[in-house]
């Protein structure tokens, strides 16, 4: 039976990395908003010999993520990973600035959409699947309040759910990365050495030897 991995945030960063390690031995349900960059995913893994399905959608909206969902369900009948790295990184801000437009995105990528797709990815997941989360812990220090705390509210609901499948499965995973040289890091620390921070490819690797191990 085909392995699969669905990986929300799959354009770049860490998502890409994860997406190009596992297409060696999953095929990929790459999400991103973004076409080119979903593409040159797809010829990367292509590369090595793996396989992905493309899905340029917002995972905003929920109607897509319905279809999404039901597409893996028709197609594999099941999912046996997701990893989810998307993620709206708003800009520095004090509490007190805090722009509401960045603020209501904020609310709806980091924590609404995260939500919403629990609900749709779990019962593909069943008892035996595996989901990642990735904590970036950032809540309470200064200039950070809008990502901040909607980033704590998403790993809220992760942990909510890895107490509630504890015994019942799927797994859940919280972890947390190394900092590395992505987009988002670029828009909290610009100008900062770059040279110093870990590689998404290392870490990628990292991350799975970790899943393996839990799983094995």
């Amino acid at each position: 039976m085909t392995q699969t991995a669905l990986i929300t945030g799959a354009s770049h960063g860490l998502g890409a990395a994860l997406a190009e390690a596992l297409g060696e031995t999953h095929h990929i349900i790459a999400v991103a908003k973004t076409t080119g960059a979903l593409e040159e995913l797809d010829d990367r893994i292509k590369a090595k010999g793996g396989s992905a399905t493309l899905a340029p959608m917002d995972i905003t909206k929920p109607e897509a993520m319905a279809t999404l969902c039901r597409g893996i369900f028709d197609r594999w009948g099941h999912l046996d990973l997701w990893l989810h790295t998307a993620v709206h990184a708003a800009p520095l801000a004090p509490t007190d600035h805090i722009d509401a437009k960045d603020f209501s995105k904020s609310i709806a990528t980091n924590v609404t959409a995260t939500s919403t797709l629990i609900t749709y990815v779990g019962p593909l997941l069943g008892q035996a699947g595996q989901a990642v989360f990735f904590d970036h812990p950032t809540a309470g220090e200064k200039f950070f309040g809008s990502y901040g705390a909607t980033k704590a509210a998403q790993i809220a609901l992760a942990r909510s759910w890895q107490a509630e499948t504890a015994k019942t499965g799927p797994t859940i995973h919280i972890m947390t990365p190394d900092a590395m040289p992505t987009a988002t890091r670029a828009r909290f620390h610009p100008g900062e050495d770059r040279g110093s921070l870990a590689d998404p490819h290392g870490q990628a690797a990292c991350i799975l030897a970790e899943l393996a191990a839990s799983s094995g």
